[in-house]
């Protein structure tokens, strides 16, 4: 571009930049190939990315592949992701020729296999579904994996979890009501009671953003809500959040079986920073339980919080102990599918966006702390702590391994 009197004319961000500086600018940028497959667990619906979301990496110069139908199951067709300008390739191995893979689920072994050396790996982690062998499949091919459920934002919460959340906190009370108007699995009786009639009593442990939206949703069907936590501070934002002087409690074991005894459905909402979530009810409480209530742990991820959960999907979801139904489905945000992708979605674009602008994932890591802390395993060591320590696996803070990188 020249200016009026014929003289080249640099852009703004060139201006009055060194020449050595100027170079970094124009060569900074890099294009990524992104894959998303098909999610090869047939119960887990999400995709990661929506066809607007490809439409704009694919304008910013970025290629994004994507196996036939894996958005399908979230209501998005072959036809908008090709018209938004991704390429629809036919089988997952063409997918993984891509240098950047993101997915919902955790690797298969059937995906581990097709795994080339130095891929990079956005998903979930699920420690509690793993063994050291997925590690240490990922660390012979040299994989940077980061686990979306981990990673934090600069408030040091968890963006992407908290996302999910919400509307898992929404989907558990549907699910919740759902089952306890079952004549089989429930009581046959209404969430919210009825004119003259006492409504249904919903008891949740934990006061965090599922608990909160739980909370939300089951006042709003005109439920009795009562809350458990540990943490003051937490209850307290929760009753700001709702504007409503709901009955709450730290977890003391007498108080809690006292609730528990009353309660038509009890909501397992407690998240742990270690991984693994506290056993809070054991058998005995929940043998003690109504016949008809329901428990749903969403905390199943983590390993539950109820003595008796024990993982389903969402093709059986419940089963019944003590004549107390149990759903303990871990990707419960999959039962709406259509909104838990663009949540995700709106997460991930500008997520890639960047990496694309700082020159690949490597130069990104050294710019964003938050995405660091999701890192599990950089290149061919683990720096996950709790990864390590579990598995029994050598591992490094990924401080030290950034710094070493230069």
């Amino acid at each position: 571009m020249t200016d009026q009197n014929g003289f080249i004319k640099f852009s703004s961000s060139e201006e009055l930049l060194p020449q050595e500086e100027m170079l970094e600018v124009k060569n900074k940028n890099s294009s990524l190939s992104i894959g998303i497959p098909k999610e090869s667990d047939n119960l887990e619906n999400r995709v990661c990315l929506v066809p607007s979301a490809v439409h704009l990496l694919v304008q910013n110069g970025h290629r994004v592949l994507i196996e036939n139908n894996a958005g399908k199951a979230s209501r998005f067709e072959d036809v908008e992701y090709s018209e938004a300008g991704a390429e629809i390739v036919q089988n997952a191995e063409e997918v993984f020729k891509a240098d950047l893979i993101l997915k919902v689920a955790p690797l298969s072994d059937k995906e581990l296999k097709m795994l080339k050396p130095r891929h990079v790996i956005f998903s979930s982690l699920y420690i509690a579904n793993q063994s050291a062998d997925y590690f240490k499949k990922l660390i012979a091919k040299k994989t940077t994996a980061i686990a979306f459920e981990q990673i934090q934002d600069k408030s040091e919460a968890y963006p992407v979890l908290r996302s999910m959340s919400k509307i898992v906190g929404n989907t558990a009370i549907m699910i919740a009501a759902n089952y306890l108007s079952n004549s089989e699995f429930g009581k046959a009786k209404m969430l919210g009671g009825f004119p003259g009639i006492k409504p249904a009593e919903v008891v949740i442990i934990g006061a965090g953003t599922v608990a909160e939206n739980a909370a939300r949703a089951a006042l709003g069907m005109g439920a009795i809500v009562k809350v458990f936590d540990n943490s003051i501070y937490k209850l307290d934002r929760l009753l700001n959040a709702l504007n409503n002087r709901i009955f709450t409690s730290i977890i003391q074991p007498k108080f809690l079986m006292k609730e528990l005894k009353n309660a038509d459905v009890v909501i397992g909402a407690v998240h742990s920073a270690t991984g693994m979530s506290p056993c809070i009810v054991t058998e005995d409480m929940v043998q003690k339980m109504k016949p008809g209530s329901v428990i749903i742990d969403v905390s199943i991820d983590q390993g539950g919080c109820f003595e008796t959960s024990s993982i389903t999907d969402h093709k059986n979801p419940v089963y019944k102990k003590f004549d107390v139904t149990h759903y303990c489905v871990p990707n419960v945000a999959s039962q709406v599918p259509h909104t838990a992708s663009y949540a995700f979605s709106n997460f991930f674009t500008p997520v890639l966006l960047k990496i694309g602008e700082a020159g690949g994932i490597e130069s990104y890591l050294k710019q964003d702390k938050g995405i660091c802390k999701g890192v599990y395993l950089l290149n061919e060591t683990i720096t996950n702590k709790m990864v390590g320590d579990l598995f029994d696996l050598p591992y490094k803070e990924i401080s030290l391994l950034m710094a070493a990188m230069g």
